[in-house]
């Protein structure tokens, strides 16, 4: 396989191998890849950072206001009570 379709082949798993979803033998290839290749490297460093403050936020409390405000756009767009 060359240089492009390595670097193909690891920027598509990068999300499964964030999640760990991958076999050892798969992880140690794209941890390798990695190793050898800054352009994936970075990549790879930019969706560990994102995913690691998507996590943070995410843990964030809703302000009331803006969850009253949501829960009445959804009343509004199917005319249920959420």
């Amino acid at each position: 396989m060359d240089q492009n379709n390595d670097c193909r082949d690891v920027v598509e798993k990068l999300y499964e191998f964030l999640d760990g979803e991958l076999t050892e033998e798969r992880k140690i290839k794209i941890r390798h890849h990695l190793d050898e290749c800054s352009p994936c490297l970075e990549a790879f460093e930019f969706e560990a950072e994102l995913r690691a403050m998507i996590s943070t936020k995410s843990k964030e409390k809703c302000p009331g206001e803006l969850l009253s405000k949501i829960s009445q756009l959804l009343q509004g767009a199917d005319g249920a009570t959420p």
